[in-house]
């Protein structure tokens, strides 16, 4: 049984493109957050926000999803992910940014 998580497109006010996630990657759901994540990269023309501020949890599974992508995304997150993507790395490899 895979856990709810919840993903969407949208843009920011001055174009960018947003892939928005919800709920929990785990596991269980982290190849339909690589699917999403990977074609909202390829779609988008520059720079591609991705929105964790409503993500309750993210393992390693979800963690490995991000890496690939480093160049192109930019994370906005919540107080809770920060340390999480800190001990993990990716703030040294792209733009981590509070919410």
């Amino acid at each position: 049984m895979s856990t709810a998580l919840t993903l969407t497109t949208s843009h920011q006010p001055d174009g960018t493109p947003v892939l928005t996630a919800a709920g929990e990657v785990d596991m269980s759901n982290a190849d339909e957050f690589a699917v999403a994540l990977t074609r909202a990269v390829e779609a988008a023309p520059g720079q591609l926000t991705v929105n964790l501020t409503e993500l309750q949890y993210l393992d390693s599974a979800g963690l490995a999803v991000l890496f690939p992508h480093v160049e192109r995304i930019h994370l906005v997150t919540s107080p809770l992910l920060a340390p999480v993507l800190t001990i993990a790395g990716l703030a040294d490899l792209m733009t981590v940014t509070p919410a």
